[in-house]
């Protein structure tokens, strides 16, 4: 038997033969695929969806709070800022006043100083 020389005896070749049907097979057999993430439930996604518009409307209630607050605040800066320009005004004319009492104080000052010279 030269075979058994060669190295291609009939085991070696029935396991090579074997080897042939297994590769062969091995190409039709379904891969292993990636596994699925479990679904969400429905009852889930409700809950996440809730949330979301909760967070919305609370975001949107924030907003609008802010913005009545700031109404507020500008309303009251302006009427500071009013009652600062009437209490200036009010100085002013206070200063007015007293400047023209002044000045009519000298005024009869000088008129009397002024008589008198005349009547030495």
């Amino acid at each position: 038997m030269t075979h058994d020389l060669d190295g291609a005896g009939f085991a070696d070749r029935l396991k090579r033969a074997a080897d042939a049907r297994q590769a062969l097979l091995a190409k039709f057999r379904p891969k292993p695929s990636v596994v699925a993430p479990e679904p969400v439930s429905r009852a889930a996604r409700k809950r996440q969806e809730l949330q979301q518009v909760r967070e919305a409307r609370g975001l949107a209630k924030a907003a609008r709070t802010q913005a009545a607050a700031d109404v507020v605040e500008a309303a009251r800066a302006t009427q500071e800022a009013a009652d600062a320009a009437a209490l200036d005004a009010k100085r002013g004319e206070r200063k007015e006043r007293k400047a023209l009492t002044k000045a009519e104080a000298k005024a009869k000052r000088d008129a009397r100083y002024a008589a008198r010279k005349a009547r030495q």
